[in-house]
Order: C-alpha cells, then structure tokens, then sequence
C-alpha cells in the first residue's frame, strides 16, 4: 500500500512590475534626482524590503546606517560608495557591496553616470535605516578607487 503524507498547500505571492508606484528619492535623505522603485516590504515571516535605486549622475544618499546592514546589486551605470573612514569605492554592473550593520556609509552615482542598484535590507524592530546628514560636494568630490 502506497502512504502519501497530505501536503499543506501554500499559495504564492507575486508582487507584480508596475502595480507599486515609483517614488520620488526626499530632499532630506538624498542629494540630486533620485528614484525609488519598491519591489517588496518587511512582511511577518522575514523582515527583508528591496527596491531598485536609480541615481542621476552626481546623485547620492546622505550618510546612514541599516541596523541589520545592507546589500547592494548594481545593475546598470557606474555609482560610487563609501564607508566612514574607508576610500570612496567605484561600482560597476554586477557588483554585489555588503554593508555591515550600523556602519554609517553612502552610495550613489558617479559625476558623469547615472546608476542602479537593488537594495536589500532587513528591519529591526521595525527600523530599516537611520537617516544622517548630507554627504557634502567635498566629500563627494575625487576620484573612487576600483578594489579588485
């Protein structure tokens, strides 16, 4: 005689492109033309959100810090990235940049070209990200460097 255990059926979530709208990147938490692109939220079982980050050219965030870290996945255009007292990184397509938790860092696009990243995240008592002051132009200003 053949057993077969009932399975418990789950239904899938798809969170189709186009049904979340594009955000404006606020004033306060980015310098330059920047869009935000949600693509999923914390939910109760995990606690991860991600969205497409799309920088203008000379468009970056101010300074902050993910209390759980951060990835970044860039997919298109040439951006740049700094953690506090590091050197100011270039990232190209395809570069994956881990940020460890609570380390205040930056990111956005080069002077010249515009850049994409997915963003990924995961919350802590509900806190995705702790905003800070602006990353100033002189900060800004210089060459990355490219780590191989």
């Amino acid at each position: 005689m053949n057993m077969v255990a009932a399975a418990t059926v789950v239904s899938l979530s798809i969170a189709r492109a186009g049904t979340q709208p594009s955000q404006k990147g606020p004033a306060e938490c980015f310098t330059g033309s920047v869009r935000i692109d949600p693509l999923f939220q914390p939910k109760e079982s995990a606690h991860a959100s991600g969205a497409y980050v799309t920088f203008e050219p000379g468009a970056r965030t101010a300074w902050h810090t993910h209390p759980l870290g951060q990835t970044l996945i860039v997919t298109a255009g040439v951006g740049r990235v700094q953690i506090e007292g590091g050197p100011m990184e270039e990232i190209r397509p395809g570069d994956v940049v881990s940020i460890p938790p609570g380390q205040r860092h930056w990111h956005g696009a080069s002077p010249t070209t515009a850049m994409t990243h997915l963003a990924v995240q995961e919350a802590l008592n509900g806190k995705v990200v702790e905003w800070m002051e602006k990353v100033t132009d002189e900060q800004y200003a210089g060459a990355a460097t490219r780590s191989r």
